[in-house]
């Protein structure tokens, strides 16, 4: 394990409602150190959603202090928490989130070019699919002529294309069958084990089972 890379201190998420606010969450503290595996688990509604949402930077804290990289996101503007995200954060999505009608290849390319302003020429986008089990003709295929798994492989190789220090996976294995979602976190775990810090959102106790750590969160808070 090394130094942590997400902090949160008493962080609290209220949602203004006209019947009422809404306490997404309320009080939220703990350390993921780099390297770490961890699992969030929670009923639907218990704000585990909102939770990876505030870790991925793609919403600010309404209260306390949550540090990305040693960056404290609250005061960040726009434009520095957009390239926090794509620098130092890869995202995994339950429904892939690929963009139909780009190949594979051009959606695992796609986060470079945004980055470099610049076609990828190093043979990284190749390497990123071959790394998940990808190559061949395959590549050349858009996300409707690929399998779940297929896709789910590409959004994985997306989510490395900038070598970030933290991957977040939100139901990795939810639109996958048993086997195809086992594939799935094999690779992750391998990921986990060349030192990728993970955190992935979960309702299945057997795919928690690969994280190192799990964190239960019940109505906005972290269950005792």
């Amino acid at each position: 394990m090394g130094t942590p890379v997400i902090e949160l201190e008493e962080v609290r998420k209220v949602y203004p409602r006209l019947a009422g606010d809404v306490a997404a969450l309320n009080g939220i503290s703990f350390t993921i150190e780099e390297g770490e595996f961890v699992a969030i688990m929670g009923a639907s509604g218990s704000g585990k959603s909102t939770l990876l949402n505030q870790i991925g930077c793609l919403d600010v804290p309404t209260s306390g202090r949550l540090l990305i990289d040693g960056q404290d996101i609250k005061n960040m503007s726009d434009f520095d928490l957009t390239c926090l995200r794509r620098d130092a954060i890869g995202f995994i999505f339950q429904k892939f989130n690929l963009i139909p009608l780009l190949t594979a290849y051009e959606n695992v390319e796609l986060p470079l070019i945004m980055k470099h302003r610049r076609r990828e020429l190093s043979g990284r986008t190749i390497e990123l699919l071959r790394q998940v089990g990808l190559e061949g003709e395959v590549i050349t295929h858009t996300p409707p002529e690929l399998s779940g798994g297929q896709q789910q492989r590409v959004a994985i190789a997306r989510a490395l294309a900038n070598d970030p220090k933290i991957l977040l996976a939100d139901e990795p294995t939810g639109n996958l069958d048993s086997k195809t979602g086992t594939q799935i976190m094999d690779l992750l775990a391998g990921l986990h084990r060349r030192g990728r810090t993970i955190v992935m959102v979960t309702h299945d106790r057997k795919i928690a089972a690969y994280a190192d750590r799990i964190i239960t969160i019940c109505d906005g808070r972290i269950a005792r």
